[in-house]
């Protein structure tokens, strides 16, 4: 369906070269990350000779809005269990996926909640059949093995940053990474940093023989950083929430630079980015890669909701 031709740009920040992977550029609706966590999954869907494809997500969910897209051009149907009530989520990303063929299903927070439990699955197939389900953001095995798919072997940065909002992502990175490389993911949730753990059990899942490291918030306590890690130091007001300073920089940064960063991940993550080389936690010299996860079809339905000019 879409051909990785990876498109790179070079910025520059406090005299370090900086490579931006433009991952939003590989297709216009089924762009950033989101491609490489679907790919294998509607694959395999087809392998098991299912014609529905059923996934979870949020009211401003870019993996919702790239399934609907992915499964229109895969001619498979797609259902979407929406969080949230239906009179208070109406927006331009889920009316796009409606467009796109998507059959949107509401439930509350609660049931939400339970969308892993035996019984909620048991009650999915109940009321739409046979289907091949696909966890929220693309996380699991298929998910991991395709973003491994991210990062070309010849490329030999010494660190990788990824914004991380279920760790699949960056589960792939860490898995694809050559020895010597550090992957650093920035947390978009706030609270107990728990996709430290998230992404060390996808990696055991993929691969039950190998060990990987993968510290937490403790690594950019050191000198530099040194190895794998994910922070949620950068998390601010937390998941899609609005922050004032966060607004200000993704304007000074577009200006600056001319690439687009959408407000939930790839902001945080290039604020995250520039604090850290500020903070000399990157050792100067070192080639760095920011791998931009694409998002940006929902700034339209954050702003809308912050009312941001």
């Amino acid at each position: 369906m879409i051909k990785y031709e990876p498109i790179i740009n070079k910025i520059q920040f406090q005299n370090l070269d900086i490579e931006v992977l433009r991952l939003d550029l590989i297709d216009p609706e089924i762009s950033g990350n989101k491609w490489f966590k679907l790919k294998k999954n509607l694959r395999k869907a087809r392998q098991d000779e299912q014609k529905t494809v059923v996934t979870f997500g949020g009211a401003f969910s870019n993996h919702i809005a790239a399934t609907a897209a992915a499964c229109k051009v895969a001619r498979l149907n797609s259902i979407g269990v929406i969080r949230g009530e239906q009179t208070e989520i109406l927006n331009s990303t889920l009316q796009t996926a409606k467009e796109k063929g998507m059959q949107l299903y509401f439930v509350d927070r609660e049931t939400y909640a339970k969308k892993e439990t035996v019984e909620f699955k048991k009650h999915l197939s109940n009321k739409f059949g046979p289907h091949y389900l696909i966890p929220e953001g693309g996380n699991n095995k298929e998910g991991v093995l395709g973003c491994m798919e991210i990062l070309k072997p010849e490329w030999d940065h010494d660190y990788v940053f990824c914004a991380c909002g279920t760790a699949t992502t960056y589960a792939g990175l860490v898995a694809s990474a050559k020895p010597g490389q550090k992957v650093i993911g920035i947390s978009v949730l706030k609270g107990e940093n728990v996709l430290v753990d998230d992404a060390k059990k996808q990696l055991k899942n993929c691969f039950p023989e190998q060990e990987f490291t993968i510290n937490g918030n403790e690594e950019l306590q050191n000198e530099s950083v040194e190895d794998n890690c994910i922070s949620n130091n950068y998390s601010f007001n937390g998941y899609a929430k609005m922050d004032p300073e966060l607004i200000s920089f993704k304007k000074e940064f577009e200006d600056d630079f001319n690439i687009p960063l959408d407000h939930i991940y790839t902001n945080k993550l290039v604020y995250a980015v520039f604090d850290l080389i500020k903070k000399k936690k990157v050792k100067m010299n070192s080639k760095i890669m920011l791998v931009h996860s694409g998002g940006l079809q929902g700034n339209k339905g954050f702003e809308e909701r912050y009312k941001i000019m």
